[in-house]
């Protein structure tokens, strides 16, 4: 099984089909969040319908620079992974969009509360999956996929706790640009592959192990 993830897209709605050129066939396409730029819900419906084709299975979630109408679009769109499943292959697949309350007061921010809410909804529909992949728009603290060039960790603690509790195989993040890289938080593998903006993907092989190519 292959999967195709991208984030931090930015409105470059055409980098997602020439990252999928490279990547070749795969099985689903998750596109992790920040699809737009402070965009309208019709931009965001306009890139999905343009990305549906390029895979058997596309999934979506809105990052903090999108918003709660965007999260709404992609749910009627049918292709949204926040606070929700997916099991293909005994593989489940559940993310949570949007990121933690910040300073910047970005356009989709959300309270720990909600974001531990919408979490173990997801989670609940894959405990007995034998391979659990967890999509989160923003990564966990305190590792090398959170921290801005200054040093500073700005990830997520609710995000982390339930990684350090649960330990899905592989947690795929992004929102932090300058973090692009991987960690491990217990058992858990962490990417954060860069945004696709600037051309960086991940691909996932998930069958008896799941393993990963970090960026373009």
């Amino acid at each position: 099984m292959r999967i195709a993830y991208l984030v931090d897209v930015h409105d470059r709605f055409d980098a997602v089909p020439q990252a999928m050129e490279e990547i070749g066939p795969v099985d689903e396409l998750i596109v992790g969040g920040d699809i737009t730029t402070g965009g309208a819900a019709d931009d965001a419906e306009r890139a999905i319908e343009q990305w549906r084709p390029l895979a058997p299975r596309l999934f979506a979630l809105a990052g903090n620079m999108d918003s709660r109408k965007i999260e709404a679009r992609l749910a009627s769109l049918g292709v949204s992974l926040d606070g929700r499943a997916s099991v293909f292959d005994d593989v489940g697949f559940f993310g949570v969009s949007s990121a933690p309350r910040s300073p910047l007061h970005t356009p989709y921010e959300l309270d720990n509360g909600e974001l531990q809410r919408r979490i173990e909804a997801g989670f609940d529909d894959v405990k007995e999956c034998r391979r659990k992949i967890f999509c989160p728009h923003a990564p966990p603290m305190g590792t090398a996929c959170d921290r801005l060039a200054s040093g500073e960790h700005v990830g997520s603690t609710v995000i982390r706790t339930f990684i350090e509790r649960e330990q899905p195989d592989l947690v795929l993040c992004g929102h932090i640009h300058e973090s692009r890289g991987t960690d491990t938080i217990g058992a858990a593998q962490i990417i954060n592959p860069g945004p696709a903006s600037a051309g960086h993907y991940a691909l996932v092989e998930a069958n008896d192990e799941v393993s990963f190519r970090p960026d373009s």
